[in-house]
């Protein structure tokens, strides 16, 4: 999905969700929320370490 098509579907700015990816912006946990639900997953997978070092 582009950061584009995934701002929209948060309703949020595409240069926001640039500035997350490229970590000059420090998202409050509001906004972890909003990308959590844009991805349709629970916020806790957003830090599970583990798990996203398995997937590599």
């Amino acid at each position: 999905m582009s950061q584009e098509a995934f701002a929209d579907k948060c309703g949020l700015d595409r240069t926001y969700i640039s500035g997350i990816e490229r970590g000059v912006r420090n998202p409050t946990l509001e906004i972890v929320h909003v990308l959590a639900d844009g991805l349709q997953i629970e916020i806790k997978e957003l830090f599970d370490f583990e798990a996203s070092i398995s997937v590599r």
